[in-house]
């Protein structure tokens, strides 16, 4: 049987020094993620959300005397939190009521709303989202130095086996590199080729090019 979302958490290495750790890291993870799926998204908002739930939550989540934490507790921990290991944790959570895998597997990257600060960029995601989860089964952040096209390569070495799975993307994964990964995990692949991308194109319609004639037991190509 599966196991549960928290014993999944309780995985994740804690980043906070060793002096000082009032809160258990997997109650302080339960916590926002249980603030952020009612809404509440911000540190100061999942604190005033804890803060207003019964002691008998905080007792639950194992916090001393069942006191909340404040906004900088959380704020602290989810900026020391290494993102990408909770991304795969999730990932394999999501994986492990899925033991069948995916049918369809989405990769598309967008900019974290909100995540712009002046004059820099805001956060560059690339996830891979799976129909059947509703939802994001992997994502990784896209380095400044790097782009969509290598950070594919990365996301893809981190989903589980992909056979029976078909992989979309569009133009900026079709590559050479991340069709030969998706092809040695198991998986299949659907990619756009733009008009930048001609002698692909003219190689897809030579392959994909009717023979003339009519069909021939005989293997001729034509009827006679």
């Amino acid at each position: 049987m599966p196991g549960s979302l928290v014993e999944r958490l309780a995985e994740l290495p804690d980043p906070r020094s060793r002096h000082g750790r009032q809160y258990r890291l997997v109650g302080l993870l339960t916590l926002c993620l249980v603030a952020v799926m009612a809404g509440h998204t911000t540190p100061e908002a999942i604190s005033q959300f804890g803060r207003l739930r019964p002691k008998r939550l905080g007792h639950a989540l194992g916090f001393q005397n069942g006191n909340m934490p404040c906004a900088n507790t959380i704020a602290g921990l989810l900026r020391k939190l290494d993102a990408d290991h909770l991304d795969r944790i999730i990932g394999a959570w999501l994986g492990d009521r899925h033991p069948d895998g995916w049918d369809h597997i989405a990769l598309d990257g967008k900019r974290l709303c909100g995540s712009r600060d002046g004059a820099v960029p805001g956060t560059h995601l690339l996830a891979a989202y799976a129909p059947q989860a509703s939802g994001v089964i992997a994502q990784m952040t896209v380095e400044a130095t790097t782009n969509e096209h290598q950070a594919a390569l990365r996301l893809l070495d981190v989903l589980p086996p992909l056979g029976g799975s078909v992989v979309t993307g569009d133009a900026i994964f079709t590559h050479a590199d991340v069709c030969a990964k998706v092809l040695h995990k198991g998986g299949d692949y659907i990619l756009y080729a733009k008009g930048n991308q001609s002698e692909l194109r003219r190689d897809i319609e030579t392959a994909f090019a009717a023979e003339s004639g009519g069909f021939s037991p005989l293997g001729s190509g034509t009827v006679g």
